[in-house]
């Protein structure tokens, strides 16, 4: 992500937390216990949401700015968490490690979706959760469709490799993830290309 769009993206997104994601945050996270990853983890916009107790907490953020950004705020939290410069497509730990993984607003700018659902299916543990927040592809057919292919080019390169028109939940179906735990929603006061949304929880098939 270049400079400019990581000094401003808590910025950008403050609206959007003050309407809603910040709750989905809380909700999501809430009940969340033993050894957690985050892919993507950013600028530590979950942080403050993590409940106390966790067994391990390891936050992996590949961009170094917005991983300066996590280090940052990490300093000014209570939370005691493991920052790694790891690619969600390559998790530098055994099979079944985890017992749950967080993945909000991140599978948008991956390069390769299908390997980074699949390093995630590996490190959970069987029945083990992945905790989903993703802005998605709009309904085929519809305008909020037609208008992300229309941006979708300019869009990426502009904001960190974030694409509009991937179908998350069949992603994480085709991954091995049983998903009748998401639910289609929409990002108030989003942008309308990034809008469309599914939230949370998809278990590991055992």
């Amino acid at each position: 992500m270049n400079r400019l769009s990581a000094t401003l993206y808590d910025r950008t997104m403050a609206g959007v937390e003050a309407a809603g994601l910040a709750t989905w945050r809380d909700e999501l996270l809430a009940d969340l216990e033993g050894r957690v990853v985050e892919v993507g983890a950013g600028t530590g916009a979950n942080l403050d949401h993590y409940p106390p107790g966790l067994c391990e907490l390891v936050l992996t953020e590949p961009d170094p700015r917005m991983r300066a950004r996590l280090h940052a705020r990490l300093a000014r939290s209570p939370r005691d968490a493991t920052v790694l410069d790891a690619p969600a497509e390559r998790l530098p730990y055994p099979d079944g490690y985890f017992d749950a993984a967080v993945s909000t607003l991140v599978l948008c700018s991956v390069p390769d979706p299908a390997a980074a659902l699949g390093e995630l299916h590996r490190v959970l543990r069987p029945g083990g959760s992945l905790l989903v927040i993703e802005h998605v592809r709009g309904a085929p057919g519809t305008w909020s469709e037609r208008w992300q292919r229309l941006v979708e080019p300019l869009w990426s390169h502009v904001a960190g490799n974030c694409h509009l028109t991937r179908d998350t939940a069949r992603s994480l179906a085709g991954a091995g993830f049983e998903t009748a735990g998401l639910r289609a929603t929409n990002l108030e006061r989003a942008p309308a290309v990034i809008r469309p949304a599914i939230r949370g929880i998809v278990s590991r098939s055992t």
